[in-house]
């Protein structure tokens, strides 16, 4: 149900830079003082010891810039969210060599992710990205990383720019009173449906109704008493309307729509979605339901496709 994915970077020498660490800071300081004491007392052992220690950070180096080089990276499809939730983006690191990759950090915006990639194997973990607003959401630019084995010495990536992107429906409110009016395909001049099993809408609740067709989720949203209504196959067809909503804030207008819809859906029932400029015709189940969000995500913005 994504939007998009992106294509595959293979991570070579030329896109990788290094530096010191902190602690690789203080241990070239340490072996200054080493040599200095070293050419000060003329020890050979000192100078053995110190030109010991140098060679294994310079092995080290190799090691820090080969944990990263020649991994390619991936990101996945998300799966669609509600804006104000978090869109987790599977990233997914290859590796096609024999050697081990150890301790390599997924870099972005939010919080790093460390990974552990076998030979010739691949992992995969989840960027959470916040979704703050309705739409389309890209995934933010990748950095890997690494300062295996020692930590004296840091490797990072160039800015890996994904062209990944999942697609936030509005948000989701907690309740919203159920529309106005609701309209069916078949239905008597009393304005009752005929008994059966299918879910066709909602009514206010009345005594003597049965206790088993109170729909007890709307009454814990704080939507009051609600009795469902039943009636055979293809006689209840709900129309979610943009006209059934009120006010001039297009978000609050969008939210109460969302929130009808995944209502429609968890109930049941067969509803359609008239847009002012679009209409999905009555159907059900999560493919339609995710057409229906997502007319209402992209609705007016203007990275929307015509």
């Amino acid at each position: 149900m994504a939007a998009g994915s992106s294509a595959a970077f293979t991570l070579h020498r030329r896109q990788l830079f290094m530096l010191p660490t902190r602690f690789g800071v203080i241990f070239a300081i340490v072996l200054f003082v080493m040599l200095l004491a070293a050419v000060n007392y003329n020890n050979g052992l000192a100078y053995g010891f110190t030109f010991l220690l140098v060679a294994l950070s310079m092995v080290s180096m190799l090691y820090t810039h080969r944990n990263v080089s020649g991994l390619t990276v991936r990101v996945g499809m998300p799966t669609p969210v509600f804006a104000g939730g978090s869109m987790s983006f599977p990233v997914i690191i290859e590796n096609d060599q024999q050697v081990p990759r150890s301790a390599v950090w997924v870099l972005s915006a939010g919080s790093p992710l460390r990974m552990d990639v076998p030979p010739n194997s691949s992992v995969s973990a989840n960027l959470p990205v916040p979704a703050t607003e309705r739409g389309y959401l890209r995934c933010p630019p990748l950095r890997l990383s690494s300062a295996f084995p020692l930590g004296l010495l840091y490797t990072w990536s160039a800015a890996l720019e994904p062209e990944a992107r999942g697609i936030a429906y509005p948000k989701l409110v907690a309740a919203a009173p159920p529309p106005a009016a609701r309209q069916s395909e078949r239905h008597d001049p009393a304005g009752s449906f005929p008994e059966g099993d299918d879910f066709v809408g909602l009514r206010a609740h009345q005594p003597g109704d049965p206790p088993r067709h109170v729909h007890w989720k709307a009454a814990a949203r704080g939507q009051g008493l609600l009795t469902k209504r039943f009636g055979a196959e293809g006689q209840g067809r709900m129309w979610i309307d943009w006209e059934m909503t009120a006010g001039s804030d297009v978000e609050a207008r969008l939210q109460t729509l969302c929130r009808w819809i995944v209502d429609a859906e968890e109930q049941g029932m067969i509803y359609g979605l008239r847009m002012p400029d679009r209409v999905l015709p009555p159907g059900r189940g999560p493919a339609h339901r995710h057409a229906c969000l997502s007319v209402l995500a992209l609705w007016g913005l203007d990275n929307a496709p015509a």
